[in-house]
């Protein structure tokens, strides 16, 4: 069979052997049904009189209060004119309106974390014309700036030791409101709730206690689940925030489908709405759908998906999103499993988004660096670097500490496969430079893998579209099958070795 599959600004199509099995997010395995247009209005306001685990923010609010939305960056969400950001906004600022609280009192925080700070242009995709036009020009949108040390607060350590620090606007305020995304995330199962304050509203060193080897490398990370120590330290942070600020946020999260429109709306305390949320949202993103393991992965890597223009050809972005697949399907790989993905690999490396990335590839050249880990005791001395910080400040660049939790993740890859071919490189040495084999075409990687690794007639799964939907956790038919469930439970079956 022939399959096109992602490739620099276009394609590359890969003949494959007729029995290749095929997964598309959304298509080859129905999302769970989304809320209708004409009905999202009645879910919103719904989910808002019935907050779980808190008052309503009418009960909450009054004249002289403030309040402060936190809301996602461009990464995940969609950006249609239903989409949450923009509909749940709508309707909360109805409600605070109602019970008084005036326009002057509400500011806007774009919650970037470490991501690059958003543009104006990106401003008016989240929030949409109308919103932007009424709080834009007033200088009530503004995007998180984990450096601004003025607008920073320090809230001491969690009781495991990791230090707490937060957006000044958001501890300063009465009613903070996260507005997040129930989607799956390699970093935790899903993105949403306490991940979205413990990331979007804080610094590098705060990230720095769980987005590094000693948290994404144990067994517990791999395959992707709600129940790691990164998912706990998430909760941690969030909750220790709360407890400083005297209050909880007030959190309202979508499960969004493959086309990131709504099946369902949560509303309330998020230590309590979180795993109401999951249950719904497994439906969708933990797929049992596999009835055997897969020896070889395929799958196509565009030049620009959701970090960027350029993740798909800087050796370090392709490394994280290589490592993202694994986490998401290690449920049905093979012990053996090779991954086979195309990208152009041209040596853009987007210098204005990542400009500490190519010192950092350089650095991993040299200096018996053996394998990624070894470059991250340099974390520090690149998150410091004031000519970079200035660049994440005022550019709209990356932090250059981000470069090290993909670094973190890129290494899951390694930890998890036989071998990763690159097929159709342009310039191949940036990807032999990360450990990556390198072949022409899909037929020329898969004879070598099959030579080498895999044996004749091994298990193929293709994955076209793989960084062009959102993508789910796939797990094996028969939920025994799998080495882990959703919440890191491990299943003693004795036939598995997966994890």
């Amino acid at each position: 069979m022939k399959i096109d599959f992602e490739y620099g600004q276009g394609t590359m199509t890969a003949e494959l052997p007729d029995n290749t099995d095929i997964f598309i997010p959304g298509e080859t395995v129905k999302d769970p049904a989304y809320i209708p247009e004409d009905k999202l209005e009645e879910a919103y306001l719904e989910s808002l009189a019935h907050p779980i685990g808190m008052p309503t923010l009418t009960e909450l609010a009054h004249k002289g209060s403030t309040v402060t939305f936190i809301v996602p960056d461009r990464v995940k969400g969609g950006e249609q004119a239903t989409s949450h950001r923009k509909l749940s906004i709508k309707y909360i600022l109805r409600e605070l309106y109602a019970a008084g609280v005036e326009k002057k009192d509400i500011l806007f925080i774009i919650s970037n974390g470490l991501h690059p700070r958003s543009k104006e242009s990106d401003a008016k995709a989240i929030f949409g014309e109308e919103l932007f036009n009424e709080f834009w020009h007033t200088g009530q949108i503004i995007s998180h700036d984990s450096e601004d040390q003025e607008h920073m607060v320090y809230l001491g350590k969690t009781h495991r030791g990791d230090p707490v620090y937060m957006n000044k606007y958001v501890f300063d305020c009465d009613i903070p409101i996260l507005i997040g995304h129930v989607q799956g995330n390699p970093y935790g199962g899903y993105s949403g709730g306490y991940k979205h304050s413990a990331t979007g509203i804080t610094n590098w060193r705060c990230i720095a206690s769980h987005h590094v080897p000693s948290v994404m490398h144990r067994d517990d990370f791999t395959p992707v689940n709600g129940g790691s120590l990164m998912r706990d330290k998430f909760n941690e942070i969030s909750m220790h925030m709360e407890e400083k600020m005297g209050h909880p946020f007030f959190c309202c999260d979508a499960v969004l489908d493959t086309c990131s429109r709504q099946i369902a709306i949560y509303s309330g305390y998020a230590k309590e709405m979180m795993p109401i949320s999951w249950k719904l949202a497994d439906k969708r993103t933990y797929v049992h759908w596999a009835e055997k393991k897969y020896d070889v992965l395929v799958f196509g890597m565009p030049q620009k998906f959701h970090y960027g223009d350029g993740m798909g050809t800087n050796p370090i972005m392709m490394m994280q999103a290589l490592s993202a697949q694994v986490l998401r399907f290690k449920r049905v790989m093979s012990d053996n499993c090779v991954i086979i993905c195309s990208s152009i690999c041209n040596g853009y490396f987007h210098d204005e988004l990542w400009p500490y990335l190519r010192e950092q590839y350089e650095l991993f050249q040299h200096d018996h660096m053996n394998t990624l880990p070894d470059i991250n005791r340099y974390g520090e001395y690149f998150a410091t670097n004031e000519e970079y910080i200035r660049k994440y400040r005022f550019t709209n660049a990356f932090h250059p500490f981000h470069g090290f939790s993909m670094m973190s993740c890129g290494h899951i890859a390694e930890m998890n496969t036989s071998a990763i071919y690159i097929v159709g490189a342009e310039e191949p040495g940036y990807a032999r430079g990360m450990g990556l084999k390198t072949r022409a075409t899909f037929e020329e990687a898969l004879a070598d893998a099959e030579k080498k690794f895999v044996g004749k007639n091994p298990n193929i799964l293709a994955l076209p579209m793989t960084f062009k939907k959102a993508a789910v956790h796939l797990c094996m038919k028969n939920p025994e099958d799998d080495c882990m469930d959703a919440y890191g439970h491990r299943h003693n079956n004795g036939g598995c070795g997966c994890c």
